[in-house]
């Protein structure tokens, strides 16, 4: 009994932390720029023109200019990380079409780092400044609660536009001089202090050779930089002229500071103490190892030696983001309502109870990403934005994950309850038959969510940006699913049974006992698909290059809305030769659309596009959704992860497999996959869609997915085989398959139902996503009875039945 309340005690908590996490939703969930709009950007470090040091630390001084380049054009929560060795991810949220240009432009140029002096009176300036409670817009007079405790400003609401910069620049001006902020961090708080700097610069970047943190001798750290000789000269000049004593400093107590600044942003301003002839020289400032870290930085930042180029830029306009939550919120919604009603009719209280702990398994998902984006972290989860209190980032495939989760959160339970239907069948008693059942499809649970797991890990190893929301919500709705089916609905139906309120549990059963022959039928199963196969090959050898998306073959894609439907022939007349022009379905019902898919070879070609379409079809109010830019390199490289994801995935699959059952088991498996996988490929063609890097996503989940109703079989195939002595042939398949025919059914059903709601109220990118799923959910229903068994057999070495026995 102690036990039990322990386990119900833990679910408390547990559920109250995922409740946390998530609470209040708008302070707490942060989306994506597919949900609320936005540009981002991927640069690459350009090696051509050469480097000074390595490709990282180049890359690390890019990442600090390109942070200070985006503050300063007032944008709220940008994103800003590293992507490998040579490349940096930009997301801005929320960016005006307008500024998109102006902001690739100004992302990219050179950093310029200046040394410029502070106004001599600064001090009694700024003191004046505070005494007269005289504060920008948009900030407010605060003490710094740090070490130095000195008079400063913070700032209030969002952060400050290039127009109010280049007013707090003139506030309270004095002649030659700019009003600069240095910004200091405490406490995860930015606290800005004012200085007067002038606007000469004494020195710049170009004359700096090397910066890095130094220790004095009682450990004391310091950034100590050297200059070149032309540096070294003017360096020693300045700091001789206004060293206290000084020609320009003629007090010995004086006390004279030199600016650092990098594009117009202060980063220090320390004290020049007496004349440095040498051209080496330390800054001190009672550091700590970020702070000193992050200015020796900022100065060799200022010496970039290489540009940055732009590979990739998608901007998706806010109204799309939109739309796109109401409708994935809207699919979740109408999946969760038609597997909760197909459970309860089917399985009546234990439906019931599968409704609750699926209720339960969608609260505790927000702990679960947690967990899961931790985990991916350590992998390479840059960007992820979140971290041990904070959930990660929200994308529109990770909502189509969410929505996925519903459908297959259920497996389990109609996995264990058709094994406690066969458990009482045979006169068990109610609590033997709730032990026997859950036991018995534990092992089928693990292996088939741990393939889908192994999958997922992939999918986020070799995917970026939105695919790895979906990867974590997957993962995390795996985890939180089979804790609440293996744990929960037990410890329901336990407490029930200790009470004597549950004697028995009540189901329907649609599909009674059959004896189909399947491997004999193996063969003709196999003509079937072998002329579907040809048939969509055919089509797809036809199609050629339009059948993948600008992911794969780069140039640029644009998605436009519009208010009258124009004719494609009038479209590809006007616009740039080599377009690809395709209307795509968005919405349903009363509130299905169309939006207008012009693919083209770069941006040139875009502008082109834009510019024929306001002039030639102005009646047609054409608006600009969605628009993404890919280089050849990206889309050569998105084709060599999306085939090696792949290729990973069915490489996992053999070794798993193999290990939990035999080789023979595992060339099954993986024939019956790559067969789920030609098929549903096969069916995109047909259909004239296009393979993206989502669509990569949904054939990984393909492979993960379509696998677990082959590992059901394979199951009962092992467990049969036992109670046969060992036998292994035609006989004992059939029996099996037959045998798990009505939950591989269901399990179908459950997650074909949420694929479905996705695939009608889902609309744009993610009908395309959820076809995939829907197809290769079908195909490997088919694949597990008509496929991967009679391979299995064929390839399975001929053996004696004393030597089956032996096994």
């Amino acid at each position: 009994m102690k036990a039990s309340v322990w386990k119900w005690l833990i679910l408390v908590v547990v559920t109250g932390t995922s409740l946390w996490l998530v609470y209040p939703p708008t302070e707490k969930i942060k989306l994506g720029l597919d949900l609320q709009g936005g540009t981002s950007y991927t640069l690459e470090i350009d090696e051509s023109e050469g480097l000074e040091g390595s490709v990282s630390d180049a890359r690390d001084r890019a990442l600090e200019v390109v942070r200070n380049r985006v503050d300063s054009m007032g944008v709220a929560e940008p994103t800003i990380y590293p992507d490998g060795q040579k490349r940096i991810v930009v997301q801005i949220p929320g960016m005006k079409a307008e500024d998109r240009e102006r902001a690739s432009a100004n992302i990219r140029k050179a950093a310029f780092l200046a040394f410029r002096m502070v106004h001599p009176k600064n001090t009694e300036l700024i003191k004046n400044l505070f005494s007269d409670q005289k504060v920008p817009v948009g900030y407010q007079i605060a003490v710094y609660p740090g070490r130095t405790g000195e008079d400063c400003w913070v700032r209030k609401g969002a952060p400050p536009s290039e127009e109010e910069q280049l007013a707090l620049r003139r506030f309270e001006e004095k002649a030659g001089y700019d009003l600069l902020l240095e910004k200091k961090e405490h406490q995860n708080k930015n606290y800005y202090v004012p200085y007067y700097v002038s606007r000469k610069e004494e020195l710049t970047g170009d004359s700096l050779k090397s910066a890095h943190v130094d220790y004095q001798q009682f450990g004391q750290r310091v950034v100590a930089i050297s200059f070149d000789a032309k540096g070294r000269k003017l360096f020693a000049q300045l700091t001789t002229d206004h060293a206290p004593g000084g020609v320009k400093n003629p007090d010995p107590n004086g006390r004279h500071y030199l600016a650092i600044v990098l594009d117009n942003t202060l980063y220090s301003a320390p004290f020049i103490r007496s004349s440095i002839p040498g051209g080496e020289a330390i800054i001190e400032g009672a550091f700590t190892q970020e702070e000193a870290s992050d200015l020796a930085l900022v100065l060799r930042a200022g010496a970039l030696p290489a540009p940055l180029r732009v590979l990739e830029e998608r901007t998706v306009d806010p109204t799309l983001g939109v739309d796109s939550i109401q409708s994935g919120w809207r699919a979740a919604l109408i999946g969760f309502v038609a597997v909760g009603i197909f459970m309860v009719l089917y399985y009546y209280f234990a439906g019931l109870v599968a409704l609750l702990v699926l209720v339960l398994n969608l609260i505790l998902l927000p702990l679960g990403m947690v967990i899961v984006a931790g985990f991916f972290g350590l992998i390479g989860g840059a960007g992820l934005g979140g971290s041990v209190t904070t959930l990660p980032v929200l994308t529109l495939p990770g909502i189509a994950g969410i929505v996925l989760t519903v459908g297959m959160a259920v497996d389990a339970n109609v996995l264990i309850f058709e094994r406690i239907r066969e458990e009482m069948a045979t006169g068990k008693r109610f609590s033997a038959a709730i032990s026997a059942g859950y036991e018995k499809a534990f092992t089928t649970i693990f292996d088939s969510n741990l393939t889908t797991l192994l999958t997922a890990v992939i999918l986020f190893w070799k995917g970026s940006g939105p695919v790895r929301g979906f990867a974590i919500t997957l993962s995390a709705g795996i985890i939180a699913s089979m804790f609440t089916a293996i744990v929960v609905t037990r410890m329901i139906f336990e407490f029930l049974d200790e009470q004597g309120r549950l004697k028995n549990l009540k189901m329907t059963q649609w599909i009674k006992e059959t004896k189909f022959d399947f491997i004999g039928l193996g063969k003709w199963a196999a003509l079937v698909s072998l002329a579907l196969l040809v048939g969509s090959g055919v089509v797809a050898w036809q199609r050629g290059q339009d059948n993948f998306g600008v992911d794969f073959t780069g140039g640029q894609e644009l998605t436009l809305d519009f208010q009258v439907k124009a004719d494609v022939d009038a479209l590809r007349a006007a616009l740039p030769r080599g377009a690809g022009i395709q209307y795509q379905r968005k919405g349903v019902g009363e509130e299905q659309n169309e939006v207008l898919a012009v693919k083209v070879a770069g941006p040139e070609d875009g502008a082109e596009v834009l510019s024929a379409l306001k002039e030639q079809f102005a009646d047609n109010q054409f608006k600009l959704l969605q628009e993404a830019t890919v280089g050849p390199q990206v889309g050569q490289e998105l084709q060599k992860s999306g085939l090696l994801a792949i290729g990973l995935s069915l490489i996992g699959m053999i070794i798993y497999i193999t290990i939990r059952f035999e080789f023979s088991f595992a060339v099954g498996a993986v024939v019956g996959l790559v067969h789920n996988l030609l098929i549903t490929v096969g069916v995109y063609c047909l259909l004239g869609r296009q393979l993206t890097m989502t669509s990569i996503a949904a054939l990984l989940t393909v492979l993960g997915y379509s696998v677990n109703d082959t590992i059901v079989v394979f199951d009962r195939i092992r467990e049969t085989r036992k109670l046969r002595g060992g036998r292994l042939d035609r006989e004992v398949a059939n029996e099996s398959i037959n045998a798990t025919l009505s939950r591989t059914v269901l399990t179908s059903i459950t997650t074909l139902l949420s694929v479905a709601a996705l695939m009608i109220f889902g609309g744009g990118a993610i009908f395309d996503f959820a076809l995939a799923i829907f197809v290769g959910v079908v195909a490997g229903t088919y694949a597990s009875a008509f496929i991967a068994s009679p391979v299995m057999l064929v390839v399975r070495p001929k053996t004696t039945p004393t030597a089956e026995k032996r096994k």
